[in-house]
């Protein structure tokens, strides 16, 4: 048959160009296309063989090979997979130029957003043409396995495309590009040199099923001469261990690949394998960390794992598949089919990704509770690490909340060095008690010394200590455990009254009457910083303490929220006052004796002053502050 020249429509023209120049973000990525192509060729091959076994085919030695020629500046791709008959390469290699262009076009320019575009794009299986990126001209050679006679396909990539029948085409499809100049500035790099291609092998294809060979060009220095010329060089490891049974990979293996793709000198604290068969396959090698990375919490962190297709490298830091949580989990993750655009650069949203991010997020956290019962030691190591990233979820992932607060350990007044889960607070709760109790803080020492916990520590209740920033945020958003509600010993009113406690009702009321001035005076004094003074029950000790509303804000949260550019009222605040403290005796029966309370308003500003410095704050003005201290202790000498 002779040569037929067939004409590209004009869309289809501009599509290909479409393609040539807007795709792809890498260049590099054109020979991953290839040997993924090529790599289908041979999956096709292998399985047509096993349903007809009568095929004329040979398939003992199925690979792909790659070869340069630096004088030509050409490279081929070369299998020796299931091949194309002459109708097949119209109609598959041709699709580009089928009669839906128009329609798709015309689709492609009413789609306003990128994400609509890329949507439209992902339609077409058109990564053979990304070769045009850095070739002038494409020709394609292949036969298909049993029929006897081969196709030539060429074309430059502009108007035309050749189509003709060639005899002595071996088994499979060869593609050969003829390279354009190497142009660094515009990332068209040299491809023909050896140390690139590998470069692209071990980075995209490595773990390809089939080998991937390279004979180095004859008469460089790699070459050799006569009997010196070396066979065939793989590129790749055919090593994807997540497609390997457990038995048949050692720790040490796992490790290594981790150290190779979290960019870590030390061995992972856990490896999780996860298979998913049925309707939807794939399989995942993941790994925790043993240590959390210098910057865990900055915007620049890359998160994500590494999204391979049919063991063929997608993208290094997939942020779809983990919740920003689980940030600090390294691995693959390899699927049998994805919905991808056409570069094979940007996830689609649908099912199957929404069907792969819950299963694995699921695994991570149920595989972190299995280590907090197995191996205490390395819990805790993991604890302390990534610990407070986890609590993030506890605020984003309503669905997994649970999940995490069943392993999620926290410091508490009842051990100095040992944390406790929630279950065991509860457990250990003291008759009577209804509600969890914690306090936020810098430090376990500052809240350990803070005035909210004199009473608690009195009663030997106790207290969870949190001293994380996500920690002003959980609390709220989770509101309970088993029933008990989770309640701030700083907000509030509290009341740990019991059934042996020693002061009696009547007594709380005949102070509430002995105060009853006092307090509505410093209310009135103090209204521009506070909503209200009342007497404490959470104060033992300490003269004063100054306490959140139950729904209110606390000064860090506000601070916090400040911090991220969210401008919030500044809520006004409760003064609590400890009526068996001999400062406030003394305040009270001042204000009873003298009618000129001009000298208590200072001493009223004072103890507010003192209140807010105890729980770690700044009074209002502090050189004021400073100024009425030092007038006191004067006259005091």
């Amino acid at each position: 048959m002779p040569t037929e020249t067939f004409e590209f429509q004009v869309e289809a023209r501009q599509l290909l160009q479409l393609m040539i120049h807007s795709v792809y973000s890498n260049k590099d990525v054109f020979l991953r296309e290839l040997v993924s192509n090529a790599s289908d060729a041979l999956d096709k091959l292998r399985l047509e063989k096993l349903w007809d076994d009568t095929l004329d085919a040979d398939v003992s030695d199925l690979h792909i090979d790659i070869d340069t020629d630096k004088d030509a500046r050409s490279l081929t791709v070369r299998d020796n997979g299931v091949g194309m008959s002459y109708d097949e390469v119209g109609r598959l290699i041709g699709t580009i130029a089928n009669s839906g262009t128009a329609k798709f076009l015309q689709e492609l320019k009413e789609a306003k957003d990128a994400a609509g575009q890329e949507g439209l794009i992902g339609q077409f299986g058109v990564g053979f043409y990304a070769g045009f990126m850095v070739a002038d001209e494409v020709t394609l050679v292949t036969r298909r396995a049993g029929e006897s006679q081969g196709t030539r396909w060429t074309s430059r990539g502009e108007g035309t495309y050749t189509l003709e029948t060639v005899d002595d085409a071996p088994q499979g499809t060869s593609v050969t590009l003829h390279l354009k100049p190497a142009d660094p500035e515009n990332q068209l790099h040299d491809y023909c040199s050896p140390w690139k291609i590998r470069e692209i092998i071990k980075r995209y294809s490595d773990f390809i099923t089939w080998p991937i060979r390279m004979v180095p060009e004859s008469g460089t220095a790699e070459a050799g001469t006569g009997d010196d010329a070396p066979e065939a060089e793989t590129l790749n490891s055919m090593k994807a261990l997540w497609a390997r049974s457990r038995d048949e990979v050692s720790d040490d293996e796992y490790h290594e690949l981790y150290k190779h793709i979290g960019h870590d000198w030390r061995d992972p604290l856990e490896t999780i394998r996860l298979q998913a068969e049925g309707t939807f396959e794939y399989q995942a090698l993941l790994f925790l960390p043993a240590h959390a990375p210098h910057d865990l919490f900055t915007r620049d962190f890359k998160r994500g794992v590494q999204l391979y297709v049919k063991r063929v490298f997608i993208m290094d830091d997939c942020e779809a598949l983990l919740p920003p949580y689980l940030r600090f989990v390294k691995g693959v993750v390899d699927a049998a089919d994805l919905s991808l655009n056409v570069s094979r650069e940007i996830l689609q949203q649908d099912r199957h990704i929404e069907m792969m991010r819950r299963r694995l997020t699921k695994k991570v956290l149920s595989t972190v509770k299995e280590m907090m019962t197995r191996d205490e030691d390395r819990y805790a190591t993991f604890w302390r690490e990534f610990g407070t990233v986890l609590k993030e979820g506890l605020v984003t992932d309503p669905e997994n909340r649970e999940a995490i607060l069943a392993f999620a350990s926290f410091s508490g007044t009842h051990h100095a060095t040992e944390p406790t889960t929630l279950k065991q607070y509860v457990e250990r709760m003291k008759d009577g008690q209804e509600d969890i109790y914690y306090l936020t803080g810098e430090s376990r020492q500052s809240i350990e010394n803070s005035p909210h916990m004199e009473a608690f520590r009195d009663r030997g209740i106790e207290v969870l200590l949190l001293t994380d920033p996500v920690d002003e945020v959980w609390a709220d958003a989770v509101g309970e455990f088993q029933g008990k509600k989770l309640r701030s010993v700083a907000k509030g009113q509290i009341d740990l009254d019991t059934k042996d406690d020693d002061t009696p009702d009547a007594e709380r009321e005949k102070q509430t009457e002995e105060y009853a001035g006092l307090l509505a005076w410093m209310t009135e004094k103090l209204d521009e910083d506070i909503k209200e003074v009342r007497l404490s029950s959470r104060l033992t000790v300490s003269a004063a303490c100054i306490v959140s509303d139950a729904h209110d804000l606390t000064p860090a949260l506000e601070n916090m929220y400040r911090a991220m550019g969210q401008e919030v009222p500044r809520a006004k605040r409760i003064l609590e006052l400890n009526p068996d403290h001999q400062l406030v005796k003394g305040l009270n029966q001042a204000h009873k004796d003298r009618e000129d309370h001009t000298g208590l308003a200072e001493t009223a500003e004072l103890l507010l002053g003192l209140a807010t410095l105890a729980e770690g704050g700044q009074p209002k003005e502090p050189a004021r502050f400073v100024k009425l201290m030092a007038d006191r202790l004067e006259r005091a000498l």
